[in-house]
């Protein structure tokens, strides 16, 4: 028999977080270092926090600072690179080091080598079209000073010491080209996200794992009334809080529309499923120490992009190649199948369908990896590696994502977003992050952005505390090269990345 009650007032949390992930865990931290007064509660569905998007084997680790991604530098129509995105995606990464740095110092963990490593990030083309493009690129960006360092090369005798593993058994007559950098970091998100929640946990922050927030309802005083299921024995409680932080991944869609808030209407959500081949083989791996991203196929799209990555996962090293992508209608790995069509309503129904008419690449795209074969995967793989055998690598399942499909505000139509939204309630009473890639590597970013919306009252207050965490706070690194190097040179010793 379940049962339901509700909280009383003096118990009530100033700030409720839904989702045990990194965003969850990142604002938990913000909120600690600007208002430390305020009480926090995080309410995770799972029996432990980071089990979806942020657990280490749902996602590639990459710590996305558009060094090798190169979705992140698109060539115009005269074969010119635009690198403003990439310089963007940069500079949110450095925020996010000088944050993780902050806490660090402040004893977060023992050391930052349980959560960040240093690992060089490659970009690899081949075909003549592939290299023209990637010496402008590569001209585009070593002109940023963010990009100071990166290496180029068209020699395969070059890439042979950069990349072993997958230049042997290449065709010493194919066009390839790379560039590298030495600034690259494979990240565990999982065990980052756990160290934040343990931290703030023991600063009085309340997580609560089993607990899935079924409702969220407006008041006529302006807080939120907060439904909270005990995922085990069905038991609910109610309580109240003044500010909602949505951050549930896949599961955030459907919750944002539950609350009801205009700002919702004409959102989707496009779910898409993953999968990597992994290979532990101690001799792979010594032969491959490196990120390394391709191109997509033409027509294929940028949640396609192929890359052979090393990680660093509780002490074990591997390398991972895909995504292999799949549809699965769940919004989480441990969601409902009724996710997808649940979340079509008649506000976003035009959005969707526009959507589905206009994505036709896409539908294309994962009908092919939906019937693909195994050895289609390998020959895939072998792209990249050309000496791969199939009895080294095993297929992991990774974790969904749930692309955003949104309102052209010039069109009407609906668009496919690859990318994070912040939704903002009228008021700044609730908040949530729709979207995936670069996510959790700009969380800190993201964060900040929802800090500077949904509470612009105290932000002059709040900036003194947040500056000395983040010096570079509200200044663009790209632009101030001395300030770079001494935030670079700061958060390199500090997170332990001199390798």
């Amino acid at each position: 028999m379940t049962s339901e009650r509700s909280v009383p007032d003096s118990a009530n949390p100033d700030v409720v977080l839904v989702g045990g992930g990194i965003m969850s865990a990142t604002l938990a931290q913000l909120l600690h270092l600007v208002a430390p007064e305020w009480s926090v509660a995080v309410f995770e569905s799972g029996s432990a926090v980071a089990g979806e998007s942020s657990g280490p084997w749902n996602n590639a680790g990459t710590g996305h600072a558009a060094l090798c991604e190169l979705n992140y530098t698109p060539a115009g129509p005269d074969g010119q690179v635009d690198p403003s995105k990439a310089i963007t995606i940069n500079e949110q990464f450095q925020v996010s080091r000088q944050f993780w740095s902050h806490l660090v110092r402040a004893g977060m963990t023992g050391s930052p080598k349980d959560f960040i490593s240093p690992v060089p990030h490659l970009s690899f083309v081949s075909g003549e079209q592939g290299r023209t493009y990637m010496r402008n690129r590569y001209t585009a960006l070593s002109a940023q000073p963010l990009f100071e360092g990166m290496e180029y090369t068209e020699s395969q005798a070059e890439m042979a010491e950069w990349l072993p593993l997958m230049m042997e058994g290449r065709d010493p007559e194919e066009i390839v080209a790379a560039t590298r950098s030495v600034a690259g970091t494979d990240v565990n998100f999982g065990a980052l996200t756990r160290l934040m929640l343990d931290d703030a946990a023991t600063r009085g922050v309340n997580v609560h794992v089993n607990q899935r927030v079924d409702a969220l309802e407006k008041e006529s005083d302006g807080r939120w009334k907060v439904t909270v299921r005990d995922t085990r024995s069905g038991d609910r409680v109610t309580m109240r809080t003044r500010f909602v932080f949505v951050g549930a991944g896949g599961g955030a869609l459907p919750l944002l529309q539950q609350a009801g808030i205009p700002e919702i209407r004409g959102f989707g959500g496009f779910p898409v499923s993953g999968m990597f081949l992994r290979t532990r083989s101690p001799e792979l791996v010594s032969r491959h120490q490196a990120k390394v991203y391709g191109q997509a196929a033409v027509g294929a799209p940028p949640m396609s992009v192929p890359h052979l990555d090393l990680r660093l996962i509780d002490g074990e090293y591997s390398l991972l190649f895909g995504p292999y992508a799949g549809f699965s209608p769940k919004f989480l790995k441990a969601g409902s199948m009724f996710d997808l069509p649940k979340s079509v309503k008649p506000n976003n129904l035009g959005s969707m369908l526009g959507v589905a008419r206009k994505e036709l690449a896409l539908t294309k795209y994962l009908i092919g990896e939906l019937v693909q074969s195994r050895s289609a995967r390998h020959r895939t793989l072998q792209a990249f590696v050309p000496t791969a055998e199939k009895r080294d690598w095993d297929m992991v399942t990774a974790g969904q994502r749930v692309q955003v499909i949104k309102q052209d505000p010039n069109s009407g139509k609906g668009v496919l977003q690859f990318g994070t939204e912040l939704i903002v309630g009228g008021d700044g009473s609730i908040a949530g992050l729709l979207g995936a890639s670069p996510g959790a590597s700009t969380a800190v970013s993201a964060m900040l952005t929802l800090l500077e919306r949904c509470f612009p009252q105290r932000l002059d207050a709040w900036r003194p505390r947040l500056q000395e965490a983040i010096p570079s706070y509200g200044r663009p690194l790209n632009d101030e090269p001395a300030l770079l190097a001494e935030v670079r040179a700061d958060t390199t010793q500090t997170l332990e990345l001199n390798g």
